[in-house]
């Protein structure tokens, strides 16, 4: 049985009423997460364990996850035959006594599965130990580049015949993605990624470079998100003070965006609006081919709009007003001369401008 038919067969036959064995990523749900998540419940039904994956996000959040889209459309998976969040009552199928948990790319339950602790079977994870798992929980937990090698491992020297072209990219692919393309200057990799991805390069015939090269591509390529979706691929918010603050950073040029959607304002507005925002900022990062910021300013309310623009306009991030087509109205738009003020260091400007 191929991945994607498993994954068809596993959800179709999903029910509370039978012993299951649920394989789940961290509450990021990044690219290592959700692929570990997949091949692994993979991996272990094919022991005849009743096992699924569970995405740890809500389906709409996928579309975010840009190398998780192609990786996951390379490997033949479709969407449908994956479960998100929403999918899945982990209460019922607990007190039915049916779930067994297994933990892939950490190591302590989040808030949302902490309840179901004495559920935990088994955990395969790259980052510190942090020990805080019964002990009769089965782990395989090491500091290698990506929860996607330890998979890898287990297909290899288990079922090294089910590795094909699907399951080699899905693997692959995360971990290239996880150590820089194995790239020993970056810091990530370590013997056992190189060992495996290169045992997965052996059976599949993969080329190392070329897929690399474009989960690189996909992961910053926003070009497929609308507007709303862009805000929140990548958003912080805080309470500072009264004010509640979002900053979003968005992967394409501010005038570009403009020119993409004609809505622009309203998407400020409705966004701004569902999260009971004071301030909603987007700071917009891109190449072209040197390195570029710009700031996107959009505040409802006139009087507090007025001080912010004014403090802004006189701080250090050496802000020039684009000639955005938006005039003097809730939102504005700037080139940011200083490159070297990111979100993360933006925040602590704002919060001592409105808290004082």
């Amino acid at each position: 049985m191929s991945l994607n038919d498993y994954l068809a067969a596993a959800k179709s036959s999903f029910s509370p009423e039978r012993d299951t064995t649920v394989v789940i990523g961290n509450e990021a749900a990044d690219l290592d997460s959700m692929a570990s998540s997949v091949s692994y419940a993979y991996y272990l039904s094919l022991s005849g364990v009743n096992a699924i994956p569970v995405m740890n996000i809500p389906r709409n959040d996928f579309a975010l996850r840009t190398e998780a889209v192609y990786l996951f459309g390379e490997a033949s998976i479709s969407l449908d035959n994956l479960l998100f969040l929403e999918d899945i009552n982990f209460k019922v199928i607990s007190d039915k006594g049916n779930l067994n948990l297994v933990l892939v790319d950490h190591n302590v339950p989040g808030a949302g599965l902490a309840p179901y602790e004495k559920n935990l079977k088994e955990i395969l994870d790259h980052h510190a130990d942090e020990k805080k798992y019964p002990s009769d929980v089965t782990s395989d937990i090491r500091p290698v580049g990506s929860a996607a090698t330890i998979v890898a491992e287990r297909f290899v020297q288990n079922s090294k015949e089910k590795i094909d072209s699907d399951v080699g990219k899905l693997l692959l692919g995360t971990i290239l993605l996880d150590t820089v393309n194995l790239d020993a200057d970056a810091g990530r990799v370590t013997g056992d990624d190189d060992k495996a991805a290169k045992e997965l390069m052996t059976i599949t015939g993969l080329e190392q470079k070329a897929l690399f090269d474009k989960l690189q591509f996909e992961k910053f390529n926003v070009s497929s998100l609308g507007s709303y979706d862009l805000l929140r691929k990548d958003y912080k918010e805080w309470q500072l003070g009264d004010v509640k603050c979002g900053i979003g950073s968005v992967l394409m040029p501010a005038l570009d965006w403009i020119k993409k959607d004609s809505d622009l304002l309203k998407v400020f507005q409705k966004y701004a609006g569902d999260r009971d925002l004071d301030v909603l900022l987007v700071m917009n990062a891109y190449t072209d081919p040197d390195f570029v910021r710009n700031l996107g300013v959009f505040i409802p309310d006139e009087d507090l709009r007025g001080k912010a623009i004014k403090f802004l306009e006189s701080s250090d991030l050496g802000l020039e007003i684009m000639d955005s087509g938006f005039g003097d109205g809730e939102i504005a738009f700037y080139h940011q001369g200083n490159l070297g003020i990111s979100r993360k260091k933006l925040q602590p400007i704002l919060n001592d401008f409105f808290t004082t």
